[in-house]
């Protein structure tokens, strides 16, 4: 729903001290606690949505969603390390903050209209409208393919071999002609502004930073958000993350901002 882990735990702190401060013979009266539970944590993360919304749009050069460090086990349940891969959560950014909450409701969590309905003081007909317009979006701009994670590491492995050796014909060998990479620094840290497109371009200013870091750089693959990606050390941390589709590098998601990397650290249980 939010893209950031930090506002995940403030908003579910916030509901559990809510359900806490219920008095027991209404917390009593309440027929389904989960649906109850579901209500105040839709509410609470659309106003954090619509808080946050300014502060996005002022962000400096790209916005990404913070990395989660996973375990590999996340990459086994297909369609749950589909829903918090980087690709998914930079998509879910551009819909409307309603749109965000019915499509992770019903398409994540499986839940009946008529209780997303119920969660969002809106109708069931609504909801089915949203819903249906969400997926359209969604489905325009998700990658066009699920890809078997193991493809996907060899072809990180690849990529970061080259990297590291600073080979940009190696490079260009694994990535689209039409990739795209995104950096965000959060003007904290040096990074491109603007999403570099096209492979010679992309390739080139990969080797470029490669070449600048030197001795310095120093790099590993991790599990980040359920699937294969990639830790940098150089100055900084830098979080890579990836979609492969067709054997071949399509996006490149660079995570630069200090305040986004303070989670990887501990892998993060999704089963929750």
């Amino acid at each position: 729903m939010l893209g950031s882990a930090a506002d995940a735990e403030d908003v579910v702190q916030e509901t559990w001290l809510r359900w806490a401060d219920v008095d027991a013979g209404l917390r009593a009266a309440v027929a389904d606690p989960r649906a109850y539970l579901v209500r105040i944590v839709t509410r609470l993360a659309l106003n954090r949505l619509r808080t946050v919304a300014r502060r996005r749009e002022e962000y400096f050069g790209s916005w990404l969603p913070e990395p989660l460090l996973t375990s590999p086990d996340v990459a086994q349940d297909v369609e749950l390390a589909e829903s918090v891969s980087v690709a998914m959560l930079t998509v879910l950014e551009t819909l409307k903050p309603v749109e965000r909450a019915v499509f992770v409701l019903r398409e994540v969590f499986d839940t009946p209209y008529e209780e997303i309905a119920r969660a969002l003081g809106k109708t069931p007909v609504s909801v089915r409208q949203t819903a249906k317009r969400a997926r359209g979006h969604v489905a325009a701009r998700r990658p066009r393919m699920r890809v078997d994670r193991e493809e996907q590491r060899r072809v990180v492995e690849r990529f970061l071999a080259a990297l590291a050796g600073g080979d940009l014909r190696a490079l260009l060998e694994v990535l689209a002609p039409d990739v795209v990479v995104v950096a965000d620094g959060g003007g904290v840290v040096a990074t491109v502004r603007h999403p570099v497109v096209g492979a010679q371009d992309a390739a080139a200013y990969l080797v470029a930073a490669a070449q600048w870091a030197g001795e310095r750089f120093s790099v590993g693959t991790v599990w980040l958000n359920g699937a294969p990606a990639a830790r940098i050390e150089v100055d900084v941390t830098t979080a890579l993350s990836f979609v492969v589709e067709d054997g071949l590098i399509s996006r490149i998601y660079a995570v630069r901002n200090p305040a986004k990397l303070g989670r990887l650290g501990a892998v993060v249980d999704l089963a929750r």
